[in-house]
């Protein structure tokens, strides 16, 4: 069976990128356009991995990955953030919000599969 995997990306671009990448190594993707459609996906569809950007319209995904982080229905999904953020103390930042990981962008498309690899066990 398929592990399901949320992607929560407002960027038509970015998104195709990584939904390409992740159905080429099998993985069943389910697609949300902005933080708070990203809970209610999760919540729904209790992915195996979330895929979050971090710059999101509606709710920013730091608070998005907070609110998961502190929901029992979802606390156990591991969530990785993409991000432009990559300046010094982004990524403690982010970690330090309860995100398991970090992809900064540009999306690195060798990176990405071997991130999600381990994050998925």
């Amino acid at each position: 069976m398929s592990k399901k995997i949320l992607v929560v990306e407002d960027n038509e671009k970015n998104k195709v990128l990584v939904r390409d990448i992740l159905t080429y190594y099998g993985y069943e993707v389910l697609e949300a356009g902005n933080g708070e459609e990203g809970i209610r996906k999760a919540r729904e569809s209790h992915p195996d991995l979330i895929l979050m950007d971090i710059q999101l319209p509606v709710m920013d995904g730091i608070a998005a990955g907070a609110i998961l982080k502190h929901d029992p229905l979802t606390e156990k999904i591991k969530i990785i953030a993409l991000t432009s953020f990559a300046m010094k103390g982004d990524r403690e930042k982010i970690l330090d919000a309860g995100f398991d990981a970090y992809i900064p962008k540009p999306i690195d498309t060798r990176k990405i599969p071997v991130v999600i690899k381990e994050m998925l066990g």
